[in-house]
């Protein structure tokens, strides 16, 4: 019998969507999407979290300015900064959903679980389909404690109508630090409880230590070496946290931040075949899952790729050329990381611990850069930037930058990185004077 469809897509987050665009043209498509339209990143995630952090950012930067021509730092009113967000957050989902209908690819609202490898059921609905394509993407974790329904997650603080008095998190990944920084900038008493002395392990430790020692100056609490045994309801209408060491700690909200599993829950991937392991769905370098037919794209793969939205995009129209007829295996570019903790952590290419213990390969350049004009036109005296070059071809091919305008100055060097362009391609390059741009010969020479 023919299938429904010549590919069928679950998930309408960036993964699966830049897939169905992609295909679109040559085939008969349909999307299924279980939450919002749009997925995580613009719904309750990257960007609503950088509509925020940009808010409280300027604060940031006007207190840098103080006595330097700034009177004083502005307050933040949170109600205010919300609705900001909601002016983007709310569009998104019917913004996504009339770009599906005037492209005329076909869409359904729904859990999909599996029945076969061709074959899917929404409610009472069985769908069929050549291809499919696994983007379901992840969720925010909540430790195994007594008490864990009462922790609130990501998605939870993104829609604070108010800003909470005292707050907490429980750990020290991208989320907490990022929501940390925002809530304690905004003027909320702010605690991150981490089962270690480590904070952002994805980013050399000299480098956390630092943001770590930043987020404590702007009043952020570290309860280190420390975990939450159970949570309760307070008489306050909070709630108080049972630690290991036998304190108790009292909050108007406690988030859970211990990770993003793979949303697969439901999907029934035994009935087609599709074998999972810790950290999501198995794929080959096709991104092909045990079952021929089936693909999955995004944070749903275990694959040791960082999981972000550009990432689930580049592996959603990678896929979709591979149902055309495309047998290369999936190369991924040098892929820049940013934790927005104000000021910006970044990293891209080698990793600073690699370039380390193979000196003999790697050239490691670490200059402090706060009294360079662009840093002190930004107030920012600690910027502190790290290089790291081939010694061979005298190529760059990593770097580490903790600075205002980070993510800025990043994407610079990961395009050098991503060219395999020479130091000498720079002098060929007028950059608009003065910028961050501007300063990249003194970074790569």
């Amino acid at each position: 019998m023919k299938d429904d469809y010549d590919t069928l897509i679950i998930g309408g987050g960036p993964g699966g969507l830049a897939a169905a665009y992609t295909l679109q043209p040559s085939q008969k498509l349909m999307v299924i999407e279980g939450n919002l339209w749009g997925g995580t990143c613009p719904n309750f995630g990257c960007d609503p979290k950088k509509m925020l952090y940009g808010v409280v950012e300027n604060r940031r930067q006007a207190q840098n300015y103080g006595g330097k021509g700034i009177a004083a730092a502005p307050k933040v009113n949170w109600p205010d900064m919300m609705a900001f967000k909601h002016s983007y957050t709310d569009k998104v989902p019917t913004g996504t959903e009339v770009g599906l209908e005037g492209s005329g690819i076909e869409h359904r609202h729904g859990q999909a679980e599996f029945v076969d490898a061709h074959t899917v059921r929404v409610g009472d609905e069985q769908i069929s389909a050549q291809n499919i394509i696994i983007a379901t993407g992840a969720h925010p974790a909540k430790p195994d404690v007594a008490g864990a329904d009462l922790l609130e997650t990501s998605t939870n603080f993104l829609n604070l109508p108010d800003l909470p008095a005292e707050i907490g998190f429980i750990g020290g990944g991208y989320v907490a630090i990022e929501l940390a920084n925002i809530a304690v900038l905004a003027g909320s008493r702010v605690h991150i409880i981490q089962h270690n002395e480590r904070i952002l392990r994805g980013f050399p430790e000299e480098y956390s230590t630092i943001v770590a020692k930043q987020l404590a100056a702007k009043g952020v609490q570290f309860h280190w070496n420390t975990s939450v045994n159970s949570v309760t309801k307070d008489d306050a209408g909070g709630v108080t946290a049972l630690t290991d060491a036998g304190t108790e700690l009292h909050f108007d909200h406690l988030y859970a931040a211990t990770g993003r599993p793979a949303n697969i829950d439901g999907l029934n991937l035994a009935a087609a075949g599709i074998a999972s392991e810790r950290g999501g769905i198995t794929v080959d370098e096709n991104l092909r899952t045990t079952a021929a037919n089936v693909y999955a794209v995004g944070d749903v793969v275990a694959r040791k790729i960082p999981k972000l939205t550009p990432v689930a995009g580049l592996e959603g129209r990678y896929v979709a050329r591979v149902i055309q007829g495309d047998k290369d295996p999936i190369v991924y570019p040098p892929i820049p990381h940013v934790v927005f903790a104000g000021p910006e952590l970044a990293e891209v290419g080698v990793d600073l611990s690699t370039a380390e213990r193979q000196s003999g390969k790697y050239e490691v350049t670490t200059q402090d850069v706060g009294s360079w004009y662009t840093y002190q036109r930004l107030a920012d005296k600690d910027a502190r930037v790290t290089t790291i070059t081939d010694r061979k071809s005298g190529q760059l091919v990593g770097a580490v930058v903790l600075a205002a305008d980070a993510e800025e100055l990043i994407n610079y060097l990961t395009a050098l990185i991503t060219a395999k362009a020479p130091a000498t391609a720079l002098s060929k390059w007028v950059p608009a004077y003065p910028s961050v741009a501007s300063d990249l010969g003194y970074f790569y020479n």
